[in-house]
């Protein structure tokens, strides 16, 4: 495909316009994508909000989106095994492939990344089409879509944090947190075996989509405590805990709902870098700590939960807007986030 088309774009804080941007060719060993659904992740809302997420600062147009499925328009040389009209998921951060972390498997820790919708690396896909290395486009089955397959990036997220932690049958689980990501943790627990899920939020919207999702029972957490609960469960605390919110209250109430021995993982992004752990109480119970940045070696993963019936991905969007309102959509999400537990933009 030739020409133009439209791209929605950061230009400073709560600052986005539109602009026309030539479609980008593929290069060798690249496809050329028909965008068809965005998801508007937390990230592109505090870039928007604050101007910056953990250590990235805007600092020049951006245009914003990471969690992209589409449909294949045109193959670069030298790729196999994808045809014109192919529906696709996009793993949307590239590695160098030649780093020590990308050689032993790490490839989500690769200094050299180019992830979409972060500065100085690429822009995101909140634009008609895009380009992408094939080797991190994933072709969809029959009976997945291409909105399944751009909320496969958050739920890649909550399935690496069970991963890390081994979340396993018969363990218990609190997860602190119900926007996208607590919600993709709960799933993932769930199709892990982990049948006895807790989740804690101040929103009740989100809880009761947390409900919906799996989880066994469910907390406001400024009507009830979710510390005083967890001393009542065998052992005197969970398992597994999953902190999902980003946040200081969360982040310092993670090692006080441990049992003995019990794990930890850190799967939230705060915007302020520096927070609390009471590592008296994480001591005392010999807990670990996972800490977790994005996901690797998933997507096939993840393809076959959500195709088998296993996660039932399309429960965590609340809301679709279309393409021309993107602009509205990103601030809607922002400003109203008591009631967007997903927001997903359809071209």
């Amino acid at each position: 495909m030739e020409g133009t088309m439209k791209v929605c774009v950061l230009t400073g804080q709560r600052q986005l316009e539109w602009t026309e941007r030539e479609i980008p060719q593929p290069a060798a060993g690249e496809l050329q994508i028909k965008l068809e659904y965005v998801g508007i992740c937390g990230s592109d809302l505090h870039f928007f909000d604050q101007g910056r997420l953990a250590n990235w600062e805007l600092d020049g147009p951006l245009a914003l989106g990471h969690e992209p499925g589409g449909v294949v328009t045109a193959i670069g040389e030298g790729v196999t095994g994808f045809e014109v009209g192919d529906k696709v998921a996009i793993e949307p951060a590239v590695p160098c492939g030649k780093c020590e972390a990308c050689r032993t498997g790490h490839y989500n820790l690769c200094p050299d990344v180019k992830m979409l919708a972060i500065p100085h690396e690429r822009d995101g896909v909140f634009s008609e089409y895009c380009t992408h290395d094939a080797t991190m486009c994933y072709k969809l089955p029959e009976n997945m879509d291409t909105m399944e397959g751009g909320l496969l990036e958050p739920l890649t997220v909550g399935m690496h944090g069970t991963e890390l932690s081994d979340a396993k049958l018969g363990e218990t689980a609190i997860v602190l947190g119900c926007g996208c990501i607590g919600l993709c943790t709960i799933m993932s627990l769930k199709a892990r075996g982990v049948t006895e899920i807790y989740a804690a939020d101040v929103l009740d919207k989100r809880l009761e989509k947390a409900l919906e999702v799996g989880a066994t029972r469910v907390f406001n957490s400024t009507r009830e405590s979710i510390e005083e609960f967890a001393k009542t469960l065998l052992g005197g605390g969970a398992d597994q805990v999953y902190e999902c919110a980003g946040n200081r209250i969360t982040t310092l109430q993670t090692c006080r709902l441990i049992k003995r021995a019990g794990k930890v993982t850190l799967t939230g992004v705060s915007p302020e870098p520096v927070l609390e752990l009471d590592i008296a109480t994480l001591n005392a119970m010999e807990g670990t700590i996972y800490s977790v940045y994005r996901y690797r070696n998933l997507y096939p993963k993840a393809i076959k939960a959500v195709s088998g019936g296993l996660i039932p991905l399309k429960k965590i969007v609340s809301h679709v807007f279309d393409f021309k309102d993107c602009i509205h959509a990103i601030e809607y999400s922002n400003d109203h986030k008591d009631e967007v537990i997903k927001g997903v933009i359809k071209f």
